[in-house]
Order: structure tokens, then sequence, then C-alpha cells
């Protein structure tokens, strides 16, 4: 079976994307990763309020990962060679919907409302995360790219996440895949993650740790809107 990963790709901010130019339809070849991958960790953040915008997210009907089926299969050869490590993946994020989209454009205009600054965006104004962070499009609406973390089995048998120096979503240059300085440990763990990802055919994006695309993207100049669900 062949697998492989997408990077996130965020393009620069040039207005809204109007909803009626995004593809609402899902693709017969869109898979529910859990059904393929029931032993993966799922953390579907968008889905609740413990994310960046402190709201459940527009479109997130239900906390799943679905993929593309391409990137499915390689998050699956993944998952295998982890598994032969004793490890296991802990996924937050798979395809997004372009209303979701949307929705982080709304809150990053929003200046006033800074509630989640000192969790996710301690050391930057809003402004500043358009662009690197934030976009009107996303890589994450063609179903190819995926935000994720290992784990691993504590004492008590329960799947405990990897120190990566930094938390997911945090919105900071901490979260660079090659920060410096960074403790030793929480370094090998980054690069194991982004070793293996790319052994299966996953690109990096070296602002944010968690986040790799499926190369090469099978929808390159489609953004879809149909909800998780």
């Amino acid at each position: 079976m062949k697998f492989a990963f997408n990077l996130l790709i965020i393009l620069p901010f040039v207005g809204f994307v109007s909803l009626s130019s995004a593809n609402a339809e899902r693709p017969d070849d869109f898979i529910d990763v859990n059904l393929i991958l029931p032993n993966i960790v799922m953390d579907i953040r968008y889905a609740t309020a413990n994310n960046f915008v402190g709201t459940p997210i527009t479109g997130y009907r239900s906390a799943k990962c679905l993929l593309q089926k391409d990137a499915a299969e390689a998050l699956v050869n993944v998952y295998t060679s982890l598994a032969a490590q004793g490890l296991n993946l802990k996924v937050f994020d798979c395809y997004r919907p372009q209303r979701a989209v949307s929705h982080f454009m709304r809150w990053v205009q929003d200046t006033s409302d800074i509630r989640t600054k000192s969790e996710y965006y301690p050391n930057l104004d809003k402004h500043q995360l358009v662009g690197g962070y934030i976009a009107e499009q996303s890589g994450h609406s063609r179903g190819a790219t995926i935000d994720l973390t290992l784990v691993a089995l504590d004492e008590h048998g329960e799947w405990q996440e990897l120190d990566m120096g930094g938390p997911y979503d945090l919105f900071d240059p901490l979260s660079n895949t090659e920060h410096s300085p960074l403790s030793k440990h929480a370094y090998s763990n980054r690069q194991l993650l982004k070793r293996v990802m790319a052994d299966h055919g996953f690109a990096d994006y070296d602002m944010e740790w968690w986040h790799f695309s499926y190369q090469p993207q099978p929808y390159p100049d489609t953004y879809f809107d149909f909800p998780v669900e």
C-alpha cells in the first residue's frame, strides 16, 4: 500500500474567499481516518472550544479526521513505522473546510478579542499572525494536510504526548521546527516526527513543527468547503 504526507501551505492574505467559490461537494476519495486507523489518538481541537479562537469552529460538526485516500494511506504507513518503535500518533486536525478558514480570518481581524493571547500568541500581536500562521486559504482544505504529534504509553498505559518543546497551535517562533535554543530531547522528538513523515511522503512546514502535507497534493487547485461530519 502506498502512503505519504503533505505540508500545510499558508498563502498570503489577500481578502476573504467566497464560500460560493469553494467546492462544497465531498469527493468520493475522502476517508474517515478513524475507520482505517482506529488505534490512533484523536484530539480534534476545532470541533471544541479548546483552540486559539476559544469557540468551536464553523464547519466542524464532528470531531473527525477526514483525509484524501492517498494521504490517508500514507498515514497508515507512518503509523505502522511508529508502532514498531512503541509509538503512536495524536491527530489535532486534518481536512479543514473553507468556512473554518474564513472563521479564523474573522477572528484574527477582530483585534478586540484577545481572550486566548496568553496561551496561543503571547509574544505576537494579532496582525502578526496573518500570513505565516493564519491566511485566507489553507492546504488543509485540500484534504491532504494534517496536524499531529507523537505519543508514547506511560506507566499507567495511557498515551502521553512526547516533549516537542512547545504545544500545538502556539503561534510563536518557538514552534518553528528548527527553533534554537531547544532542549536536546525536544529537538530529537521533532526530528523523529519530521523524519518519519518525510519517509512516507509528507513535507513539513518549517514554522509549525506539527504541520505536514502529502506530496504531491491530490487537489492542488481546489479548496473544499463541505463540513466535517
